[in-house]
């Protein structure tokens, strides 16, 4: 029997009473779920129906590059060379915690194919990684300034409806 992983707090916003579209906006490195919240009013569109957006705090982590400095992180970053900068147990165990947190939304109402993943910078990186893997796909996922940790292994996880989920991806013209 597997221990179920616990939820992460979350800031969450609804747009309207009883929301049937959730989108889950994971942010980046040193930043929480605050970070995003503000943007909402700009996203929404007068006559859409009622979202709820829910931006979950990463853990609190030691984070290599920035000399061991304890920080919210979606993943350690062990070093520069993109196959290899980011820690796999980290990845892994945010994985769980985004499809405990997808796992609630279904749990209120929200059905997988009304669910948008979104992230960005090292929040990008695990909403691709989840959308490698989901055997239930999403109604989208959202990549920004990001990439695809363990680029080269990212193919043995690649499940098959993981494709059938779109994909919005955009770098900034200062992203590497």
């Amino acid at each position: 029997m597997t221990t179920p992983t616990p939820l992460l707090e979350t800031v969450e916003q609804d747009t309207g009473a009883s929301p049937q579209w959730s989108v889950l906006w994971l942010h980046g490195l040193g930043a929480d779920g605050h970070d995003f919240a503000p943007i909402v009013p700009e996203l929404v569109r007068p006559g859409w129906p009622a979202l709820r957006f829910v931006f979950p705090h990463a853990p609190v982590r030691a984070v290599t590059i920035n000399n061991g400095v304890r920080m919210r992180a979606w993943y350690d970053i062990v070093g520069m060379d993109f196959p290899t900068r980011a820690d796999s147990a980290g990845i892994e165990e945010s994985l769980l915690q985004v499809d405990a947190l997808i796992e609630r939304e279904h749990a209120r109402g929200i059905a997988p194919e009304r669910l948008l993943l979104a992230g960005f910078s090292q929040g990008g990186a695990i909403t691709l990684a989840a959308g490698l893997r989901r055997q239930v796909p999403l109604a989208g996922l959202i990549a920004l300034s990001t990439y695809l940790p363990g680029g080269s292994q990212a193919g043995s996880h690649l499940a098959s409806k993981a494709t059938q989920q779109p994909v919005f991806m955009a770098h900034g013209t200062g992203d590497p």
